[in-house]
């Protein structure tokens, strides 16, 4: 069932999305070659911890850190540990708040140093594609609408779109309903409704769209180990127009 949010429900919606907002442009300041990938789970958790919030990922699921870190050909989910980050690589970290009850959800993928013209290009498209599939969340659109524009956007430019993993709706829990996926056929799915709120997270691969799970349990990969790159925001439809959350 999709629970539509009033105005005092997207507030705090919007408090936790500025708080995971926020953690990200910490995390930008700090994620230089040489840092270990625990210790930005670490800066992570100890600001969202200061701003009143809880970490909204640590426990859920019984999932153990803060944040999630994807480094190259790792999709989505990756473990925090004392992996450290080196010149070229790119890292799609995902993070979660809880304020007053209400998630945040966030996620964007970092250069370190100088990355090849092929990782730079892939990063510039999953953040154009994210910016597509958001002009599509109206009133009067269906779901099916974001997910088309994302793919058509990304397939034309030559990538991929991982299956398996779909945005979502969020509000009292990280996730709830509706699946928002980044794929799909146009004018199908539900109807977006004022007071719909959700996250969309276009996960994209310059080879195949095929993933599969690390022997961690955790941490998707793509299958033909090229490298993937992942941009989130969560918005509410407002009679307004639409509100980007963690913008």
């Amino acid at each position: 069932m999709i629970h539509l949010k009033n105005n005092s429900e997207i507030e705090k919606l919007y408090c936790a999305g500025q708080v995971v907002k926020d953690t990200l442009l910490l995390i930008e300041e700090h994620i230089v070659p040489g840092i270990k990938t625990i210790e930005l789970d670490s800066l992570a958790e100890e600001y969202i911890l200061s701003q009143k919030c809880k970490p909204g990922f640590k426990g859920m699921y019984n999932y153990p850190y803060t944040l999630c870190i994807s480094v190259n050909d790792e999709v989505v989910h990756g473990l925090p540990s004392q992996r450290i980050l080196k010149e070229g690589d790119i890292v799609g970290i995902d993070v979660g708040s809880i304020y007053k009850g209400f998630y945040g959800d966030h996620a964007k993928t970092f250069c370190i140093g100088k990355v090849s013209n092929k990782a730079l290009k892939l990063v510039d498209i999953t953040k154009k594609s994210l910016n597509v599939g958001i002009k599509e969340a109206k009133i009067g659109n269906r779901i099916g609408d974001i997910g088309f524009a994302i793919q058509n956007f990304v397939e034309k430019k030559g990538y991929s779109v991982v299956r398996e993993l779909v945005g979502h709706g969020i509000g009292r829990n990280l996730h709830e309903e509706p699946q928002v996926p980044n794929y799909g056929m146009a004018n199908t799915g539900p109807l977006i409704e004022s007071g719909m709120c959700i996250a969309i997270e276009p996960m994209i691969n310059i080879g195949t769209h095929e993933v599969f799970i690390k022997d961690d349990d955790w941490t998707y990969c793509t299958k033909d180990g090229e490298l993937s790159a992942h941009f989130e925001h969560s918005i509410a439809i407002t009679d307004k127009g639409t509100k980007v959350l963690t913008n």
